[in-house]
């Protein structure tokens, strides 16, 4: 493989934590290339892979200029990049009570976001036989997660701060498909009535060229 760009990310087409880390790259406007691991095929639980990630799971970045330096799970990742390459504090920050801050929504997003909206979509689209209950237990997790995000964003506009950062960012790919798996046919509700502030916050995540350019790429590549 040709190191010509700064970064190697190991990633998947679909899932949503590779796609976080892409919306950074390219907010950052950092080279990379992507090579898409084939979940049917078991190619993230490879010996060559999980050399790099001993979880098997992915993200995973091969930063080549640092030395190959290899960092896994997403939100780390995110972190690194911010910390390293987000020299102008686009979309980190650098006051030291913000910056715990934006680590703690990091933490957030985790293990309070993350977890229960892949189980969702696991007990909805995967699981060999319907659970009705394990179906409402996370379906009602994921309006959790909207009404606490939605009642810090009904005071302010962004997280951290006075701007959107990485900790905003790291919510877009399993919030944008909760909105199109999870509850678009939940009966009675309305996310953008029911959590406008939340709902607004989303809308000018996804406006973003860089949160644009990551979806074209992730809709090229899953044409059918």
């Amino acid at each position: 493989m040709s190191h010509g760009k700064h970064f190697t990310l190991y990633t998947n087409t679909i899932a949503p934590n590779g796609w976080k880390v892409v919306f950074v790259l390219e907010e950052l406007g950092l080279t990379y290339e992507s090579v898409y691991l084939n979940f049917d095929e078991n190619e993230h639980k490879s010996p060559e892979f999980t050399k790099l990630n001993p979880n098997g799971r992915i993200p995973a970045l091969v930063d080549h200029k640092n030395g190959d330096s290899v960092i896994w799970e997403s939100d780390a990742i995110i972190l690194y990049l911010a910390d390293k390459y987000d020299t102008e504090r686009r979309v980190s920050v650098s006051d030291e009570k913000e910056r715990y801050s934006l680590i703690q929504w990091l933490f957030f997003q985790a293990s309070g976001q993350g977890p229960y909206f892949g189980q969702a979509v696991w007990f909805l689209r995967s699981h060999p036989e319907q659970v009705p209950s394990a179906i409402e237990r996370y379906r009602k997790e994921v309006l959790r997660v909207f009404s606490v995000l939605d009642s810090v964003l009904s005071k302010q506009e962004w997280l951290v701060g006075d701007k959107p950062t990485v900790a905003d960012i790291s919510f877009i790919p399993y919030n944008h498909g909760a909105f199109h798996l999870i509850i678009k046919d939940y009966a009675g509700v309305d996310v953008q009535k029911d959590y406008p502030a939340f709902f607004a916050w989303h809308q000018k995540l996804i406006s973003r060229d860089s949160v644009k350019r990551a979806f074209a790429i992730q809709e090229s590549l899953n044409k059918h």
